[in-house]
C-alpha cells in the first residue's frame, strides 16, 4: 500500500491515465537519486541532513512505498522545495484568474488625432 494519500478507489482513475501511478512514484525516485548525485550527496549524508532513515531513502529512489513527510523532507534537504507547489497547482493562479484580476489599465497609447471639417477639393 502507497502512503502517498493515493486511495484504492482513486487508484482506479490513474491506471487509467498513460502512466499508471506505480510509473510515476519510479520516475520520481529515480529524479529524486540523480539530485542527490549531482549534490554530491550519499544515501547516509542525506539521512544525517533529513532525519529519513537510509532505508527509507533507498525506498524513495526504487520507487516504493515511503511516508509523504519523508519525501517532502528529502526534497527539502535536495533544495527542491520550491518545487512543491507544482505537484498540486493553486487555482486562483491559473491564466483566466489574472485575465479578470488584471488592474494595470490600458497596455496601449494612441495618438489623439486632431479632427478637421471636411472640405471638397475645390473649396478653399
Amino acid at each position: 500500500m502507497y502512503t502517498i494519500g493515493i486511495k484504492k478507489t482513486e487508484m482506479a482513475l490513474y491506471m487509467n491515465s498513460k502512466k499508471s501511478y506505480q510509473e510515476y512514484i519510479s520516475e520520481l525516485g529515480k529524479k529524486i537519486k540523480n539530485y542527490r548525485i549531482m549534490k554530491e550527496l550519499s544515501q547516509q549524508d542525506l539521512s544525517d541532513k533529513t532525519g529519513v532513515s537510509i532505508r527509507s531513502i533507498s525506498r524513495l529512489e526504487q520507487g516504493e512505498s515511503v511516508q509523504v513527510d519523508n519525501l517532502f523532507k528529502v526534497l527539502l534537504a535536495l533544495d527542491l522545495g520550491d518545487n512543491i507547489d507544482l505537484l498540486v497547482p493553486d487555482q486562483t493562479k491559473r491564466p483566466s484568474y489574472y485575465l479578470y484580476s488584471s488592474d494595470s489599465g490600458p497596455q496601449r497609447v494612441r495618438k489623439k488625432s486632431v479632427k478637421t471639417t471636411f472640405k471638397w477639393g475645390d473649396e478653399s
